[in-house]
């Protein structure tokens, strides 16, 4: 017993100045109370099982809206408002064949459009493998015009951050097309941004260059990659065929969906919390990012529930459009600007529902000491690294108001085992994971409401 009040002391008197032993307590309160009366798996589970995907434009999209109002209003927030906002409506279609023609036989590929690529069909034409876009230039129109291009780089498995391993290759699948079109090719297939060798294709956003042809753009599983760089080098003059009837569609209509905790003492100033309710088509956007959606409107009920009455206005946002065109955010941005609406932090859960690691922070090291200086009291939850990194892309927009952006951490070791992919899905969520994150994040709000970044 002595022991343990010891232990109590010690870690009391390592509170930051103007922290208390109720502090604490409280954040003790928010940590079971997510674990023993958590409601955000449920509520993910819905999403993805009943709705599915939700790309911009889609009925998923609308559906998606609609559920997360309604489960807002059905936890009392003080204001719940859908916001308006134009979004690309790209459609993937339903056929999408890549074949590769050898000397025995024909292989079909697991494949996927990327998402805003043109459809077209490609019979019997070359291929030809780039690791780095330099290779590009090197081979020139001679080398590529009328070919496939076949961006084969994988991702660097010795980055422990996988974050980082993903940044240092996703120019293949964003700008691939774009740089292979320059030179004449006719299509482009890129590996899929995945550290797990497996069957599945991962989709995400590319892009065209106005000053040359828009070309059918895919991408193919990690396997499939490795045996086609295989195939190239055994074969020389490989061919392959590509049927794909992806369409881009007119601008539709969408919403951004609030809801808020109105503040007692400071109402105009805004601690907001958030995640991108859009979803790519191919999975069921679980990790990516239903996690962060639902994890932001589970931390506000958690201190409606708890009786916290919030000294300035606490908000979720569910964001449309982050992953193929970022729309949401930045009319969020525009339309916070114009009525005058003072964001004092705001913290984007965009990297799935996995074990809370802890807070990147979106400034420079000054306010990186004002986050750390919680530490003691989030430490005991696991919530240990509070550095400089990105806050999140649809809060991004906010950060020339003054605003401080945090970007929850969870581990990211599996993360891009499912990012963009099929396997995007329920049943590999763990609940225990997407609670704590979302009593990670209930715990930073109220800290700073508390405190406020002084």
């Amino acid at each position: 017993m002595k022991k343990f009040i010891t232990s109590a002391l010690l870690f009391i008197s390592t509170l930051s100045f103007g922290q208390t032993k109720e502090d604490s307590i409280f954040i003790r309160k928010i940590f079971d109370f997510a674990l023993t009366k958590g409601q955000c798996y449920e509520v993910l589970t819905h999403l993805c099982t009943q709705i599915g995907p939700r790309l911009s434009g889609s009925k998923g999209a609308d559906q998606a809206v609609k559920y997360m109002q309604s489960v807002m209003l059905q936890q009392k927030f003080d204001k719940v408002q859908l916001q308006e906002v134009m979004v690309p409506h790209w459609e993937r279609g339903n056929v999408c064949e890549v074949s590769v023609k050898t000397l025995k036989n024909n292989i079909k590929l697991n494949a996927c459009a990327l998402g805003g690529s043109v459809g077209g069909t490609i019979k019997d034409a070359q291929v030809v493998e780039i690791k780095q876009f330099s290779e590009l230039e090197k081979l020139g129109e001679a080398g590529i015009k009328g070919k496939i291009v076949f961006f084969s780089r994988p991702m660097e498995p010795t980055h422990i951050h996988t974050f980082e391993a993903y940044g240092a290759c996703v120019e293949q699948r964003w700008g691939g097309a774009a740089k292979a079109a320059k030179y004449g090719a006719i299509a482009s297939l890129t590996r899929s941004m995945s550290l797990k060798e497996d069957k599945f294709p991962h989709t995400g956003s590319m892009s065209y260059d106005s000053l040359y042809a828009k070309i059918p753009a895919l991408a193919i599983s990690t396997e499939d990659a490795t045996w086609l760089s295989k195939a190239i080098a055994a074969q020389q003059n490989l061919n392959i065929s590509i049927q794909l009837n992806s369409r881009t569609m007119p601008d539709t209509l969408s919403h951004n969906v609030i809801g808020d905790l109105i503040g007692t003492q400071f109402p105009n100033e805004i601690l907001l919390t958030g995640g991108h309710l859009d979803a790519w088509d191919n999975g069921q956007g679980a990790h990516d990012d239903g996690a962060g959606c639902v994890q932001s409107i589970e931390a506000l009920r958690i201190l409606k529930s708890l009786g916290y009455a919030p000294n300035r206005t606490i908000r979720a946002v569910m964001f449309m459009n982050e992953e193929n065109g970022l729309r949401g955010g930045k009319k969020y941005a525009e339309i916070a600007e114009s009525s005058n609406q003072k964001h004092i932090l705001a913290i984007e859960s965009d990297r799935g529902g996995f074990t809370p690691r802890g807070f990147f922070v979106d400034s420079e090291q000054a306010d990186v000491l004002k986050i750390k200086k919680y530490k003691s009291l989030l430490e005991p939850y696991g919530l240990h690294d509070f550095k400089k990194g990105g806050g999140g892309a649809d809060i991004g927009p906010l950060k020339k108001q003054g605003t401080l952006c945090l970007g929850y951490i969870p581990d990211s070791q599996r993360y891009f085992d499912v990012h963009h992919a099929g396997t995007d899905v329920i049943e590999n969520v763990n609940k225990r994971e997407l609670e704590l994150g979302a009593a990670s994040i209930a715990a930073m709000l109220y800290l700073i409401d508390n405190y406020g970044l002084d």
